[in-house]
């Protein structure tokens, strides 16, 4: 049988949880750099020894909380979610069993083992989202998708996603009604398959 990719899709509102980072370095830097790419007003805290001079930049434009120190459990307390992103797999791992036993969503750093969620590929024009997740198989697969899907992906997508809105606050109905009728507008959106002609 075929292995499947069974992770569940969900786009958070980081900007209302609260996220710790472990790790100042490259690897904590390139998480944060796609976090605040995607989310520009995500709620993050930064804890770690030291810190690179471009993420204490990203930090200050993002209004990030930077910790100098060393990681303390106590660091957990009132999180939704840790990243730990650091060179020291012994470190990183302590950090998921903290994580654990606070009932805490954890992203560990190039270890899927440990990793409650991904951080895939995301394309984004305006108001449409799109997340790409290769299962944790493949980075680079996630990232050639998304540029792949930007290229395609008209930039006045973002125009026809607020038209489609105001009609719909137009429509009058019950729900099933308003989407059937939302249905009917968008079908011309859906690509025939050349088997369908």
């Amino acid at each position: 049988m075929e292995e499947r990719n069974e992770l569940y899709p969900v786009f958070l509102k980081v900007n209302k949880l609260n996220i710790l980072v472990v790790g100042g370095g490259q690897v904590g830097h390139e998480k944060l750099h796609f976090l605040f790419k995607s989310s520009p007003n995500a709620n993050v805290e930064i804890v770690a020894k030291w810190f690179l001079p471009e993420t204490e930049e990203l930090a200050k434009k993002h209004g990030a909380k930077l910790t100098k120190g060393r990681y303390r459990r106590k660091y957990l307390k009132n999180r939704h979610f840790v990243i730990a992103a650091t060179n020291d797999a012994k470190l990183n791992k302590r950090v998921y069993k903290h994580a654990k036993k606070r009932y805490l969503l954890a992203n560990i750093a190039d270890t899927p083992e440990l990793c409650d969620f991904y951080m895939g590929g995301i394309v984004n024009k305006g108001h449409v989202k799109i997340a790409i997740s290769t299962n944790g198989k493949s980075p680079t697969a996630a990232k050639r998708l998304r540029q792949f899907f930007e290229e395609v992906i008209p930039e006045d997508v973002n125009q026809m996603v607020e038209n489609l809105n105001e009609y719909r606050s137009t429509i009058k109905g019950d729900f099933e009604a308003k989407v059937e009728q939302m249905n009917s507008i968008t079908e011309s959106l859906k690509v025939k398959n050349k088997s369908d002609d």
